[in-house]
């Protein structure tokens, strides 16, 4: 164990003597290997990817090489939207990674909920399908809104989203652990920062119920413009920052009085891959 110790710390881990324990649980006994679980970790490669798995909302959320890795900040998002979500709210999970988001959220409603989570990576899908499975989650694959089937139009109560918001030329700037390993699809938001966020608010109010909101991750500098995006598609928005966890959510409601929307002709994107 101290020669594990030594050499995590040699590449630069600052947890070398947790993440060594939870290398040597991952190995089960097997020397051969722990080995290669430590070689992968000290050339750079995530902790979570390596062991296969990430702890979010006190959940083990399966992950793994080439999937985005719950961030704990989202944690905020995820209490946020378990605030809102009464029993047997129709809970969408949009950009959706391996399901975390989802997952936590329907694990933490009294009665459960009906639980969709869609996203555009086929990677972390085959994950998300895996960790939404207890809650009897569906799974779509697609392009935001182009991925749902047109029965969920107009019945969504809690709209959850951790879209990629870091603006392109800021990509180079973050860890390896993310720019290299993680995909670009899902940090990459844009000049800004903020297209995929402005594509979401664009169409939520066709997918939400009466009431429903739609709440999305940001930094709190880039809160004011994606607030802007929500105003602009008809939604009442406010926004929770907490300090603990240097996270900041945007949330918008529906209007309460609205008639729930009916199909609409040329929705595209109504097949999807549902979970199992």
């Amino acid at each position: 164990m101290t020669s594990i110790v030594e050499r995590l710390r040699a590449a630069g881990c600052v947890f070398a003597e947790e993440e060594a324990e939870l290398l040597t649980a991952a190995a089960s006994g097997d020397a051969g290997r722990l080995e290669g679980l430590v070689a992968r970790r000290v050339r750079g490669e995530p902790l979570e990817h390596v062991v296969g798995w990430a702890e979010f909302c006190g959940l083990r959320v399966e992950v793994g090489a080439g999937a985005f890795v719950p961030r704990r900040r989202s944690e905020f998002l995820a209490g946020e939207a378990v605030a809102l979500a009464r029993p047997g709210a129709v809970v969408l999970d949009l950009c959706c990674g391996v399901g975390a988001l989802g997952a936590a959220v329907a694990s933490q409603v009294p009665g459960g909920v009906e639980l969709h989570a869609a996203d555009i990576d086929p990677a972390a899908l085959a994950y998300a399908r895996r960790n939404v499975a207890p809650y009897g989650g569906a799974v779509w694959e697609g392009d935001l809104y182009g991925a749902l089937p047109a029965g969920l139009l107009g019945r969504v109560d809690v709209l959850v989203v951790n879209a990629p918001y870091v603006p392109t030329g800021e990509i180079g700037l973050m860890p390896p652990e993310a720019r290299v390993h993680e995909p670009h699809v899902s940090l990459d938001g844009g000049e800004d920062g903020l297209d995929v966020h402005r594509r979401i608010a664009a169409q939520a109010l066709r997918w939400l119920a009466p009431g429903g909101h739609l709440l999305i991750e940001t930094s709190a500098r880039q809160a004011p413009l994606t607030a802007s995006a929500l105003t602009a598609g008809g939604l009442a928005v406010r926004a929770a920052t907490s300090e603990e966890l240097h996270a900041t959510v945007v949330i918008g409601a529906a209007p309460a009085g609205r008639r729930g929307v009916q199909a609409v002709q040329g929705v595209e994107g109504v097949e999807g891959v549902q979970g199992r």
